[in-house]
């Protein structure tokens, strides 16, 4: 037994390596970025990341192979279900204004190995997503001059016969890869006024199509003579909202961006909040349109909004759609530049990746060194990979992200206060006086229940609670949950929750197609996975959480975040098993990167060994009187294990 102590030892201090948080500086407005962007940068920052190819692509899309126009649907649930998501990041954003996002809000409240988890799943999702925009970006203006770039590159330079290559190397893809990353360079001052010329221009074309479809739509093209409106019922307006809410993903630029935002506690909400509600209501009303003016099953996929207007005989609003699409794509593209860079400079700045992405250029202010070296990155991928197997893996991602941030915002709302004062002692209630209430010896009983929970209600008029505790009113009936830490059981209730979510998204997408369960059982899993889902939620919900008025918070936690949490579990279950294979192989991947650089760099890493470091401790004994004896104690002669074996004699009495 003695000899496996130490390994039992060194096991508990590895994992609390492993879920160690982040130490956040006394004044998280003090920054070596430019404080410049102000709510309207970015507020078209965020619809820049949102409305981008989808909004031409997408739409006809869904509307003609999945949902009909019954879309609208889609698009109204896909975007309430992102605002779960964009809530959380809205609060997190204002509380916490440091660049990182996700990285970030998963390093101060989660743990370690999980902020690098998704700080590293991050950084491969904005290089495919830049990467393929760039490659659509590339084929719509091809598609404008008749395929002569894609003709003359594979006649002069040849094809490519290789999996996971392109059919062809898409120089212009590459090359506007390569032109962003320049701009991007320049500040973030730079990128944002060119991230609004594109945006206005954007807009501007939105306007137009909504107008000119508004003239042009035929109510009859949802009647019954052309399939409905839910063709596809029930079924194809939910497969549809799976497939809009990728459309709603951008969002988290803004979060990206809240270190360089001059007033991030006010403006980071409220961006987050304008952008997505604009890019809602302009992705339902070009739905509405799109469907309108030509029958739903008659739409082009490629190209519905510019084939809409040219079959019914204008031609010339296809080239006004065509500028709209291709601005709207370089929003994206400077999105995706944009955050990439600051996510990187997070993680090398507290010690996780490469020290070399954590230098700021003097005069710029951002991150030369990594915008560059990942600009060329995603020029590489646009230029020589088939991104279309990988275009999934975003989904994964941006799933994985958004889970850690609702779970992250339970956790923290349940926390104590890093900055908040100790409880003070008894005396600080005054007693009362002789006039006041009975003597010792006229102590009231409390012997009927209603008694116990007056007593319980006057207390809980005159002492705050500290956050994670159970509320005062919860007591008579939960008293067993008194004896543990203040935050304790929210944080074993929110893995329950996360478990519980886990097992009934399973049951709901595999329970009849692969696992083939019979109805009784199905319906048994179900009923009982839900029970555990709604307790745990009910079990955070009957603690103290913290109450603050200075930042901007969700409304009903923990039910907001557990919702967001359930169906982002949801949806990552729908994707393909070949998705989850590459994601796995990329966890396996940073892992290594993480074991062999990050845990060792890692400035909490570095925090921990200083003050491990110390020439003297004090173990203070009180004694009989109000006086205290003091003795010095020799630090530990190994201070790498982190404990001290302090011997010592009771105090005199």
């Amino acid at each position: 037994m003695a000899g496996r102590l130490p390994r039992s030892v060194d096991l508990t201090r590895f994992c609390q390596k492993l879920n160690r948080v982040k130490t956040l500086e006394d004044d998280m407005m003090e920054t070596t970025f430019n404080r410049c962007l102000s709510t309207i940068d970015l507020i078209l920052l965020g619809i820049g990341g949102m409305v981008g190819s989808g909004l031409y692509v997408l739409t006809g899309t869904v509307a003609k192979e999945i949902s009909g126009p019954a879309v609208i649907v889609s698009f109204i649930i896909a975007g309430f279900a992102s605002l779960l998501a964009a809530l959380c990041y809205a609060e997190f954003g204002a509380r916490v204004p440091k660049t990182g996002s996700a990285y970030m809000f998963t390093y101060v409240s989660m743990g370690e190995i999980w902020a690098f988890l998704i700080g590293w799943n991050l950084l491969l999702e904005y290089m495919i997503g830049g990467a393929a925009v760039a490659r659509a970006w590339s084929g719509y203006l091809d598609s404008i001059f008749s395929h002569k770039i894609k003709n003359f590159t594979e006649t002069h330079i040849g094809t490519w016969q290789v999996p996971f290559l392109a059919h062809y190397p898409d120089f212009l893809a590459a090359g506007i890869l390569l032109i962003a990353t320049v701009f991007i360079s320049f500040g973030a001052k730079v990128s944002s006024w060119l991230n609004h010329v594109f945006s206005a221009i954007s807009l501007g074309v939105i306007l137009f199509i909504l107008i000119m479809g508004f003239i042009l739509a035929e109510p009859k093209n949802w009647s019954a003579q052309e399939g409905g409106f839910a063709p596809y019922g029930l079924s194809g307006i939910m497969a549809g909202t799976a497939t809009c809410f990728y459309a709603f993903v951008g969002f988290d630029v803004i979060a990206a961006s809240s270190e360089e935002a001059r007033n991030p506690q006010k403006a980071v909400p409220r961006a987050i909040a304008i952008s997505l509600g604009l890019a809602t209501g302009a992705y339902i009303l070009v739905s509405v349109v799109l469907t309108l003016i030509v029958p739903w099953h008659t739409l082009d996929p490629d190209a519905s909004l510019a084939d809409a207007f040219y079959r019914r005989g204008y031609s010339w609003a296809g080239f006004i759609v065509a500028v709209g699409s291709i601005c709207a794509m370089n929003t994206v593209l400077l999105s995706n530049l944009f955050s990439l860079p600051r996510i990187v400079y997070a993680m090398a700045e507290d010690g996780l990746f490469f020290q070399v992405f954590s230098r700021v250029h003097p005069r710029t202010q951002v991150p030369v060194i990594g915008i560059v070296v990942f600009g060329v990155l995603m020029a590489l991928m646009a230029l020589i990979f088939d991104l279309e197997a990988l275009v999934q893996f975003l989904s994964i991602g941006t799933l994985l992200a958004y889970t850690f941030v609702a779970a992250s915002i339970v956790v923290l709302r349940f926390q104590q206060e890093k900055s908040a004062a100790p409880p003070q002692p008894a005396r600080s209630q005054p007693s009362p006086g002789p006039n006041e209430g009975a003597g010792p010896s006229e102590l009231k009983e409390y012997e009927s229940f209603s008694d116990k929970l007056q007593l319980v209600g006057t207390y809980k008029a005159k002492v705050h609670r500290q956050p994670g505790k159970l509320k005062a009113a919860f007591e008579p009936y939960l008293e067993f949950l008194t004896d543990f830490h203040p935050g304790e059981v929210v944080t074993i209730a929110v893995v329950t929750l996360m478990v519980s979510a886990i097992c009934l998204c399973s049951i709901l997408v595999f329970g009849n197609t692969h696992l083939h369960l019979p109805t009784w059982s199905y319906s048994l899993l179900l009923l009982l996975f839900s029970l555990g889902f709604l307790l745990s939620v009910l079990l955070i919900w009957v603690h103290e959480q913290q109450q603050s008025t200075q930042t901007f918070q969700i409304p009903l936690v923990p039910l907001t975040p557990a919702l967001s949490i359930l169906l982002n579990i949801y949806l990552m279950l729908k994707l393909s098993y070949m998705t989850w294979l590459r994601f796995s192989i990329w966890l396996i991947l940073g892992l290594l990167v993480y074991f062999g650089y990050g845990i060792w760099h890692s400035k909490e890493n570095l925090r921990e060994l200083t003050s491990c470091n110390v020439s003297a401790r004090y173990v203070v004994f009180p004694s009989s009187s109000l006086e205290e004896t003091v003795q010095a104690v020799q630090p530990n002669p190994q201070p790498s294990t982190g404990l001290s074996d302090m011997v010592t004699e009771e105090a005199k009495r």
